[in-house]
């Protein structure tokens, strides 16, 4: 069992979590059923007093489905710590069921809507594609092992520190030429980084914490600019094969180290993984990668932080876990640095 699983009582936090999240999934049905919250409220307001409304009469309401649906795929990613909070796995047990079940809801997506998987395409990208999915599951390990040992903030505001290393990555190793806005953008970053950690909750533990999510931040950004030299493969297909890799590299990993005799599968803890593995896996990722092809760039690096910033706020108000008036400040300047430098491509 973790180490902060022991002493520790989630039946409150249990409950506002899964009324969040009921609320996420209520508001995603509104938006795929009625292509969006204003024709929603157009559609109420005609059926209650038998007239229409101008769209115009409504604009502050209108915003495209695709960006409803990203934003839902990102608010979903910000909970990810924690629901992790509350499975009572290992971390290895649970980034491997995480890959499988991700990786069967999204074959199941596909056989159902009669897709086809390229097998060409794979086979063009096969080195590329089993680099990355055995780098993706010991990434998740790091991740919630992160969970594990500090706050979920502080966990994911370290994970959130890939931009900066592929920008450094870009810089020494390719020798790709950074301006001096993202220079500065990079040293509010790490000054902001300073802060979250400096006085991180937890002592030596809570320094375990940080620097396994800056490890998973690493291996990140790796699987990030490993995944730039795929060419002509579909996002779906990628992430299938990648999940499937991932599985299979770390079920070995799991026999050796625990089995699975062990693991205490309580309904809760089923129902859990189930969640994690289907929706912020398999649904999160088609809400995902059904969207960034079509919204403009800009919106989708920049709303990329929207998990981030949701990670925090459920941190301090669901879990109740500590934050400094400096960590704090710590994580407004390291996502405003990101969010800026995004603004400098």
């Amino acid at each position: 069992m973790p180490p902060n699983f022991q002493h520790m009582d989630f039946s409150k936090q249990s409950v506002a979590c899964q009324q969040f999240f009921l609320s996420i999934i209520i508001f995603y049905v509104i938006i795929f059923r009625y292509g969006g919250l204003a024709q929603l409220v157009r559609a109420s307001a005609s059926h209650a007093e038998g007239q229409r409304f101008e769209p115009a009469a409504l604009h502050f309401l209108i915003m495209k489905k695709e960006k409803l649906q990203f934003i839902t795929s990102m608010i979903i990613y910000g909970t990810i710590g924690l629901f992790r909070k509350m499975i009572p796995l290992s971390s290895s047990m649970l980034a491997f069921l995480r890959a499988f079940i991700g990786m069967l809801f999204l074959l199941s997506f596909v056989i159902s809507s009669k897709k086809k998987i390229s097998a060409d395409a794979i086979a063009r990208n096969r080195k590329i594609l089993l680099i990355s999915g055995a780098i993706l599951g010991f990434n998740w390990i790091l991740l919630f092992e992160a969970y594990n040992y500090t706050t979920v903030a502080t966990a994911t505001l370290c994970y959130y520190m890939a931009p900066v290393l592929m920008l450094l990555i870009s810089h020494f190793v390719y020798k790709e030429k950074i301006g001096a806005k993202k220079w500065v953008c990079i040293a509010v970053s790490l000054v902001g980084m300073a802060l979250v950690t400096g006085n991180v909750a937890g002592g030596l533990k809570g320094t375990k914490g940080v620097i396994l999510g800056l490890l998973a931040a690493v291996l990140y950004a790796a699987i990030v600019m490993n995944n730039r030299r795929l060419k002509d493969i579909s996002p779906v297909d990628q992430t299938i094969v990648q999940l499937a890799v991932s599985s299979a590299v770390l079920l070995p990993y799991i026999l050796i180290r625990e089995g699975f005799g062990a693991t205490d599968w309580s309904l809760k803890c089923i129902l859990l993984v189930l969640v994690v593995g289907i929706v912020h896996t398999g649904f999160a990722y088609l809400l995902y990668f059904g969207t960034i092809v079509t919204l403009p760039t800009n919106f989708v690096a920049i709303g990329s932080y929207i998990d981030p910033a949701v990670a925090v706020v459920l941190s301090a108000l669901i879990l109740k876990e500590p934050m400094t008036p400096l960590n704090a400040l710590g994580a407004v300047l390291i996502i405003a640095s990101l969010i800026v430098s995004e603004f400098t491509n």
